[in-house]
Order: structure tokens, then C-alpha cells, then sequence
């Protein structure tokens, strides 16, 4: 069992922040809500200094201001593993910023690790067992059990130890550098709201619709996520994907044609029925000449030199990746290796979208290639 101190008040917050300040590392994790509310929230932050664990209740302490700038201060490393959630929760729910951010599942990446997920690498380099039964708890549950409090504590207790040894295999092996580059991009990513565009651009599969399907998609989409709004539930919760999608294709016009539509139980056709028969009639009411279509980016047609030059690229990322021991994605992306072929650049300041490590590590290599 792991030992913590429960920050759930002003006052104790105030403290602990002027402590962790003191600190040079400190590791972080929170947990929200998302899988059990509409807008989630973090309903708990995990800190662990070098001889301390503390679990903060933002749900009760309210304001989180004083850990702003421990998170801020680039004199001290902070250690997350899997910081994309976080930082992004962390910004739009509290304003906060992160300065000199280290992300242990990056480095495990750069190191090659078979298995980057924090419980595999727990057990792997310090034989602890991690229990994720509640990764999809409602952490917004109060009092929360004793047994959740101390699975949220044990995700941030060996993060430092965990740095310490991926900080020196990194340096052996001349990749610090990239880590740091990596982690500071992360770092400055944010949630982004969109409220103008159309629903269905962020629906999987929505692209093979037409017209009328795709309308109907739209209308769905919007009344599912007002029914999730007014219930305070993740819209997931209200109608599944799948179950959208066959209404979208079948277009209902009668109540006997939502039988057989997977996911939709007698209970919410009974419950959401009218509202989806009335949808589809809107749909059919609006002239073909207004009805949605689905934006396409122009097909790049590559020629056979493109080609020729994309297929030596993606040959020279498999031997690269191997050689380094580490996931050809990890070294150079899709995007990044388009990119080459498209352009051919003959710069390597010419050489967009590639990051600082790589182009030190293997830019001129590159040139070399697409110039062949």
C-alpha cells in the first residue's frame, strides 16, 4: 500500500505547494471524469515529491493557483507519463502552464520499449503490479474509497525512480536531447474548441456518407450531444456511434424501421424515437442543393519518380528504426516522409515539418536520399 497525505482544503494546499517548491523533481498525474459526465473535469492530481505522495481534491479545494508555479518553474523537471491528457486538462481547466515537462512513456518510446504503458513498465523495471480496474471509474464519486485513493497514489510514487533510470539509458545511448525536444512540443499542446464546424467532420466514417445520410448524421449528432448536455452524460452514453451511423444510412421513416438498428433498444426507441423520425423528415424537406457534402482534400497524384523516392524513404526508415532499435513511427512519420518525397527538398532548412533532433541526427542522410 502506498502512503499519501490528502490535500483537501485552502490551507493545506497552500502548504504542501510551499514545500514542493523546495523540490528539483516532482512527478504528476491526475484523474477525471470523462467517461461518466458530459464536461469532464480533473477530479484529482497526484504529486509525488522524493519523500512524499499527496493526492489534492480540486472538487474541494476549488482554487488550484498556488501549484501554478511549481508547474511553471523550469527549474524543476516535471515527470508524467503519457502527458498529452493531462497537459491539455491541466491548461484548460486551471490555466496552467508547464515548464520543463518529462514525459517517461517519450523516453520509453526512445529507448525502444516493447511495452510503453505505465503498468507494463512498472512491472517490468520494478516489479510492482499496477490494478487499472478503476481507469474508467467516476472519479467525481464522493467520499471516494479508500482502495481508489490508493490506486491514484500509486501512479505517480515511482515516477521519479522511473526518470532516474530512463535519464541515465538515454544518456548512454545519446538521446536525451531527443526526449527534451519532444516533451517541450508537448507540452505547449492545448484542448481545442469547435463550435462553428459541422459535428459530422469529427465522426469516423462520416466521409462515406452522401447527401441526405449525411444530413440526417448532422442532425443526429446535434441532438444527441444537446440530450448528453441536458443529462450530464457523455454523449457515448446517450446513443453509440454505430447506432448513429445505421440511422444516418437507413433513414427511417417509420417507427416499425428503427427495429433491428443495432444499439437501439426498445427502451430508447421508446425514449428517442419521435425525435429521430422528426430529424429524418427535416432531411427530406431540404432542397439537393443545400444538403451537406463532406469535404475532400484533393487527391495527390504522385508521379513515378514520387514514388520511387517515398519507397526509398520508408526502406531507409526500417533500417534506421532497426539499427536504433526504436519504432520506425517514432522515428520519422508518414507526414514527414510525404513531405520529402513531394517537395525534394535540396536544404535542410528546406526540410518542413522535421523536428531539431532528427535533422541533427539524419537531415543531410535524407537530402541524400531524395536527391538519389
Amino acid at each position: 500500500m502506498t502512503s499519501y497525505v490528502m490535500i483537501n482544503d485552502p490551507e493545506s494546499l497552500c502548504r504542501a505547494a510551499e514545500r514542493l517548491a523546495q523540490e528539483s523533481i516532482l512527478a504528476f498525474d491526475l484523474e477525471a471524469d470523462s467517461m461518466h459526465h458530459y464536461r469532464e473535469q480533473v477530479c484529482l492530481l497526484q504529486i509525488s515529491a522524493k519523500n512524499e505522495n499527496l493526492i489534492v481534491d480540486p472538487l474541494v479545494c476549488g482554487d488550484l493557483s498556488p501549484l501554478a508555479p511549481l508547474l511553471a518553474d523550469p527549474a524543476i523537471v516535471k515527470v508524467f507519463h503519457g502527458a498529452d491528457y493531462d497537459v491539455r486538462m491541466l491548461h484548460r481547466c486551471f490555466s496552467m502552464e508547464i515548464n520543463n515537462l518529462f514525459d517517461t512513456m517519450i523516453a520509453c518510446q526512445f529507448l525502444g520499449e516493447p511495452a510503453v504503458g505505465l503498468a507494463a513498465v512498472l512491472k517490468k523495471r520494478f516489479g510492482v503490479e499496477l490494478d487499472k480496474k478503476y481507469q474508467q471509474a467516476d472519479w467525481s464519486r464522493r467520499p471516494l474509497p479508500r482502495e481508489m485513493l490508493d490506486y491514484a497514489a500509486k501512479d505517480t510514487s515511482l515516477l521519479i525512480p522511473l526518470h532516474g533510470q530512463l535519464t541515465t539509458e538515454l544518456a548512454s545511448l545519446g538521446r536525451i536531447s531527443w526526449v527534451e525536444e519532444e516533451c517541450l512540443l508537448l507540452s505547449r499542446v492545448r484542448m481545442v474548441e469547435r463550435c462553428e464546424e459541422p459535428m459530422f467532420l469529427r465522426f469516423k466514417g462520416a466521409s462515406r456518407l452522401r447527401g441526405e445520410s449525411l444530413a440526417l448524421l448532422e442532425e443526429l449528432l446535434r441532438f444527441r450531444d444537446e440530450e448528453a448536455q441536458r443529462r450530464d452524460l457523455p454523449p457515448f452514453k446517450v446513443m453509440g456511434n454505430e447506432t448513429l451511423r445505421e440511422l444516418a444510412e437507413r433513414l427511417p421513416a417509420t417507427q416499425g424501421e428503427l427495429a433491428g438498428i443495432p444499439g437501439l433498444s426498445p427502451k430508447l426507441q421508446e425514449r428517442y424515437g419521435r425525435a429521430i423520425l422528426q430529424a429524418a423528415r427535416r432531411v427530406r424537406d431540404i432542397p439537393r442543393q443545400e444538403l451537406p457534402i463532406y469535404p475532400r482534400q484533393p487527391r495527390v497524384e504522385r508521379g513515378r519518380e514520387q514514388e520511387v523516392r517515398l519507397k526509398r524513404l520508408k526502406e531507409w526508415r526500417t533500417r534506421k528504426a532497426t539499427e536504433l532499435g526504436v519504432e520506425p513511427g517514432i522515428l520519422a512519420n508518414n507526414a514527414l516522409l510525404d513531405s520529402l518525397a513531394d517537395r525534394l527538398p535540396t536544404r535542410l532548412q528546406d526540410l518542413a515539418g522535421i523536428k531539431g533532433w532528427q535533422a541533427t541526427l539524419f537531415g543531410e542522410e535524407l537530402l541524400r536520399i531524395v536527391r538519389r
